[in-house]
């Protein structure tokens, strides 16, 4: 699909609303029956704008895709919750506060720190945060102007999803999808490099593991129709990532293939779980892969929604069998303080030698990667001179159990090892990491991307590093699992 931005106003102005019963009635019956509305909006821009995602700035040509916002409303007993799916890189710090500002009048009985956002992670998705990029021409779109449209359709879709919230039912299922791979190349002089070659006589290994698993949330109306879909995956969306289009990459690709195999009207929720050293990039078999999608006649894009469709046809039938409409549901908010990833002597000076080298070249032009190169060596130096005094990162954790599922949000880009090891201790049946949620705080990397460094496993790349990213794993585990205990008690009883 290619769409100039003046034919987009259809996008712009789409919002579209599924209940899953005509009944008139909100009231719980039951202690546990569960209450369900869902909406989407597109957030495609209707001008150029800077795209985020690569050091230099790129502006957007045309709109290939649409980009949207799908929320999920959930409430059960005395609990509830609204998550919103965004395509964009990141969330913005302070985005998701002033959200919650906006909605809360609006939203007639919701407690609006209940709601968070996450990202897919497609770098072809509007900048948000100003400054990061040189200043463009006036017909591009600033930062700050596209964060004010955003937010105005968010709030928009986030009442629509409250307010037609109505009797459901829920299932859940697990399958395999081949989407994330591993992207840091290991040498043998211990180096590590994200998308290095393995096509050398130094290449010794890849550095971590790959998770193909698919945690899938199913939801039903009373006539065990499938309304919608929350899809977590350990992959962000970026296959066309360094594109000058506004694009959703692959998830756009997924909703087009879903749709065509179950309704046009079925929403879905994506959720990139803890996938901060994975791609869709192959650093193996590139050659192999593309040839196979030429024979099949298809693009990278559309085979992996192939493949994760192919995941939910496969556990369609055993999920619609298993429906329930009275499950456990509960949601924890808890502020959490991390330790930070402390610069050291020979790294603040390495900063700070690239940032006088970098300074001197300015001015800059409108796309120089230089620019953000010179922000990001004055970022360090500034962290350098602050972390004796501020030793923790704070951050805003949900944890969800719906069933005998738990959702763990988190705001990083989070290496898989963390997620494997929430997944590997967590009571529930399945665990759905979720990662870059309410807000944006870079990569956090695991101890052997730290020892191999390169992006990502360098101090630049993360406030966070691999103490602070075990102890966001104690946390979470241990509220997923107190979900539970109430359960272990009662066994013990009986």
């Amino acid at each position: 699909m290619n769409i100039s931005f003046s034919n987009l106003s259809i996008f712009s102005i789409i919002s579209t609303l599924f209940t899953c019963s005509p009944s008139e009635s909100s009231e719980v019956s039951n202690e546990n029956d569960i209450f369900i509305g869902w909406a989407e909006k597109s957030i495609t821009p209707t001008r150029p704008v800077i795209l985020t995602g690569q050091f230099h700035a790129r502006i957007s040509k045309n709109v290939n895709d649409p980009i949207t916002s799908t929320a999920l409303a959930i409430e059960s007993g005395n609990d509830q919750a609204i998550m919103v799916s965004c395509d964009l890189v990141g969330i913005k710090e302070g985005m998701q506060d002033k959200l919650r500002e906006i909605v809360k009048p609006k939203l007639s009985g919701f407690d609006a720190g209940k709601l968070f956002l996450n990202a897919t992670h497609t770098h072809t998705a509007p900048e948000t945060i100003e400054g990061n990029y040189p200043t463009q021409d006036k017909e591009v779109m600033t930062p700050t102007e596209y964060t004010d449209f955003f937010l105005s359709c968010l709030s928009d879709v986030v009442v629509e999803a409250w307010e037609n919230r109505k009797p459901c039912g829920v299932s859940w299922a697990f399958g395999h999808a081949v989407v994330g791979h591993n992207r840091r190349a290991v040498y043998f002089n211990g180096s590590s490099q994200m998308y290095g070659s393995t096509n050398k006589d130094d290449f010794e290994s890849i550095e971590g593991y790959e998770d193909h698993s698919l945690d899938m949330l199913f939801f039903w109306d009373q006539e065990q129709k499938p309304i919608g879909i929350v899809i977590n995956i350990a992959c962000p969306s970026q296959v066309t990532e360094g594109a000058s289009y506004v694009s959703a990459d692959f998830w756009h690709e997924v909703r087009t293939e879903l749709r065509k195999r179950y309704s046009d009207s079925l929403f879905i929720l994506p959720q990139c779980s803890a996938a901060g050293d994975q791609s869709p990039h192959f650093l193996l078999y590139s050659r192999a892969e593309e040839n196979m999608r030429k024979r099949n006649g298809v693009s990278e894009r559309e085979e992996i929604a192939i493949r994760i469709a192919n995941a939910v046809d496969y556990v369609f039938p055993l999920a619609k069998n298993d429906i329930k409409t009275n499950v456990p549901f509960k949601h924890i908010v808890q502020d959490v303080s991390l330790p930070i990833r402390k610069v050291t002597e020979k790294e603040l000076e390495v900063a700070k030698q690239e940032y006088d080298t970098l300074s001197k070249k300015q001015p800059f032009n409108k796309s120089s990667s230089e620019y953000v190169l010179m922000k990001r060596n004055k970022s360090l130096i500034d962290r350098y001179e602050q972390q004796t005094n501020k030793p923790f990162h704070q951050m805003e954790l949900h944890v969800i159990r719906l069933g005998d599922v738990a959702i763990a949000t988190n705001p990083f880009e989070l290496f898989l090892d963390y997620g494997i090891r929430i997944k590997a201790r967590s009571k529930a049946l399945q665990t759905f990491v979720v990662q870059l949620a309410c807000s944006y705080n870079g990569y956090l990397p695991s101890v052997k991307a730290v020892s191999g460094g390169g992006y990502g496993g360098e101090a630049a790349s993360n406030r966070v590093g691999p103490e602070g990213g075990q102890e966001l794993v104690n946390q979470t585990v241990k509220l997923i699992n107190e979900m539970w205990s109430d359960e272990k008690s009662k066994e013990n009883k009986t």
